[in-house]
């Protein structure tokens, strides 16, 4: 009985120490083993066994991406001003062997990295280029921590400069200078405002003379127009006048010849014509040698019709 209560002791106990020394690894996780105090391997993700007594978990190393925000750093910019900034510096362990055995207080060093290395980068800018070249800082900054940290299993993914803080007389300074900058270009618009106000003004004026001007000209161009209509017909009437007047004296001419006036009526006629003539209109009057012929027929046709009268 007693021996079987020692052999279901022992199971107990292998059982207890093979429980112990299960381990399973989560994703993104990478565990270092040691055997006897030297590196064994690197677990990755699944289920593992360690030899109880020998082997030992030296180190568990998350491989996700990190964040770490070192507090703001003094910098001394190529013009002597002095500044804080922070940096915040997002890496990646790539190697948990490196990292493990790579740097003691991997975090720490790479903090002191980091401000040795802003302080080269901030030594070569003066003030201006530091507030404007923020992409150029972090850019230089990733490649010199990233080719630095390389052995120690760490890549660095991004570097960021959280804020940069001069001194409060230099952001008194840079803070006039920016409303005296805005002060400036609210004149500049205001005076191209007006400007512009003042040119649209005028080319209106100019549009309205070049309208005033065509208009009168389209004017003048009617009452000409106008002027020479009314002319036309004028001549036209004048013209259709006289060619009544001649069809009318051609047709009398016609029945007097049909009628066969004889002399004295063309004398008489004649006589009428003459009296229209001077009628008023002329002060010497040439009178044909036929007509004088023909006056004493007029005076004997004035006694008989005076006769014919009475």
């Amino acid at each position: 009985m007693g021996g079987f209560i020692g052999f279901i002791v022992i199971v107990a106990v292998v059982i207890a120490l093979i429980a112990t020394n299960i381990r399973i690894v989560p994703q993104a996780y990478g565990f270092v083993l040691e055997r006897l105090g030297a590196y064994q391997g690197t677990w990755s993700v699944g289920l593992h066994i360690k030899i109880p007594l020998l082997d030992r978990i030296a180190n568990k190393v998350s491989l996700k991406e990190q964040v770490v925000d070192f507090p703001p750093q003094p910098v001394i910019t190529k013009d002597n001003v002095t500044m804080q900034i922070d940096t915040v510096i997002y890496y990646q362990i790539t190697d948990p062997k490196a990292y493990t055995y790579g740097v003691s207080h991997p975090i720490a060093a790479i903090e002191n990295l980091t401000a040795t290395t802003l302080r080269n980068i901030i030594g070569d800018l003066e003030l201006d280029e530091t507030l404007t070249s923020r992409d150029t800082i972090n850019t230089k900054m990733r490649a010199i921590l990233d080719e630095a940290t390389d052995p120690w299993g760490i890549k660095v993914n991004r570097v960021e400069l959280k804020n940069i803080l001069p001194p409060a007389e230099i952001q008194d300074a840079m803070e006039k200078q920016m409303k005296a900058e805005r002060e400036r270009r609210e004149s500049i618009l205001r005076a191209e405002g007006e400007k512009r106000s003042t040119i649209l003004v005028a080319e209106g004026d100019k549009e309205a003379e070049i309208l005033k001007a065509e208009a009168e000209k389209r004017s003048m161009i009617l009452r000409a127009e106008a002027a020479r209509e009314a002319a036309i017909r004028e001549a036209e009437g004048e013209a259709e006048a006289i060619l009544k007047v001649q069809n009318a004296t051609a047709e009398g001419l016609k029945m007097l010849k049909e009628a066969k006036t004889d002399q004295a009526v063309l004398t008489l006629k004649s006589f009428e014509a003459l009296a229209k003539v001077a009628d008023g209109r002329a002060t010497k009057i040439i009178v044909p040698s036929e007509i004088q012929g023909l006056a004493g027929l007029a005076a004997s046709l004035k006694s008989v019709v005076e006769t014919e009268e009475k």
